[in-house]
């Protein structure tokens, strides 16, 4: 069983959690409080360490130190192993295969949770029915999963895991399956449940579309550690490491390092930013978002010598991705401009820095204020 509430009031509260396998430490030491009724997304590549944080938090794994708590409760501990079953948690988990049973009907799949919680038949059916309309699928109630699209058996998983009503929603990349135009569907869908129903929801991506689309929280996860967690808005505005600047947006934005010299910050012998933004170092990274970034020389403007790779349209602009510097350090760069250059990959480009770097990071990567 669980412990007994503790004082606090996030609906889950992860204190200096640590998983290992064997000699590898895939969580070393993550803390985080996510608020009632949130919907926080875990971002991050592959091997980051947020679907073994989310296996976690559903109770499929032990953690090996630490404690995560639900509504208070603490649920999992590294000193004393797993507190709380799964089935007692009071948490749905979607996984991302549907994993629904092929012997059951549509109905038969979303009941099977109550039966096992022992709910009476009467109020089983209609579960099952608030459910099937809350998804839009009432119509595919005695269908069979063979029956139905890769979307709708989406919404049935998805529908499974509401009917016991759970406090917490734990999605692990559930929409990584569907096609392109369905995943967009099915992001409104996830949003709308999420609405109506007030449960709090962790969904694991690799995809920041998804993440900044529909997080009220994001936890933008590298090496097992969180770097920066807070509002999409907040994270894309003021990230706190380069890790975060140049994994979030579309198109990421630029890096570029600079050397102190004099009065100035200079990159490739070209002066950048006066060096007070440097605050005493050396050595920094000055943070420029693609739309800082134009083609061609513009008077009173640092200008970089680059090599054009490729452009695309993007929202009735052009994204222009070149390379700068040489061959073993060159840097991939994107600009934002109006329309497509006249250049072929391979052909020599100038690109302008227009204002002050959006921000200046140390060589570590922490952000300088």
């Amino acid at each position: 069983m669980a412990s007994a509430p503790t004082e606090a009031k996030d609906a889950i509260r992860i204190t200096h959690l640590v998983k290992r396998f064997g000699d590898f430490t895939a969580i070393p030491d993550l803390s985080l409080s996510v608020p009632p009724g949130a919907f926080l997304v875990l971002v991050g590549p592959s091997g980051c360490g947020k679907s073994t944080l989310l296996r976690m938090l559903a109770g499929l794994d032990d953690p090996s130190g630490g404690e995560i708590a639900f509504m208070g409760q603490t649920v999992s501990s590294g000193a004393g192993g797993v507190v709380a079953d799964p089935k007692k948690r009071n948490a749905g988990l979607v996984f991302q295969s549907y994993a629904l049973w092929p012997h059951m009907t549509v109905a038969g799949n979303i009941g099977w949770p109550l039966k096992v919680a022992g709910w009476d038949r009467q109020a089983r059916e209609a579960r099952i029915d608030e459910v099937l309309g809350l998804l839009g699928i009432a119509a595919l109630r005695d269908r069979y999963p063979a029956e139905i699209s890769g979307g709708q058996q989406q919404r049935v998983a998805i529908a499974r895991t509401l009917a016991p009503k759970p406090a917490i929603l734990l999605f692990d990349e559930p929409l990584s399956n569907l096609d392109a135009k369905l995943r967009i569907e099915m992001r409104s869908e996830l949003m709308r449940i999420h609405r109506a129903t007030g449960a709090t929801s962790v969904y694991v991506t690799h995809d920041q579309v998804e993440a900044m689309t529909m997080a009220s929280h994001v936890a933008v996860m590298n090496h097992g550690r969180v770097e920066q967690f807070g509002p999409p808005r907040e994270l894309l505005a003021r990230p706190a490491t380069t890790f975060v600047a140049t994994f979030l947006g579309t198109p990421p934005g630029n890096l570029l390092p600079a050397q102190r010299r004099g009065d100035w910050l200079e990159h490739a012998g070209v002066a950048l930013a006066p060096a007070a933004l440097a605050q005493g170092r050396d050595a920094v990274q000055l943070f420029y978002r693609a739309e800082q970034i134009g083609i061609g020389p513009a008077a009173g403007r640092p200008v970089l010598k680059a090599e054009f790779s490729e452009s695309a349209p993007m929202a009735g602009k052009v994204m222009v991705t070149a390379t700068a510097g040489a061959a073993g350090d060159a840097l991939r760069l994107s600009a934002i401009v109006d329309d497509f250059p006249d250049a072929r990959p391979g052909d020599a480009i100038d690109l302008t820095l227009s204002g002050a770097p959006d921000a200046v990071f140390a060589m570590t990567g922490e952000r300088i204020e």
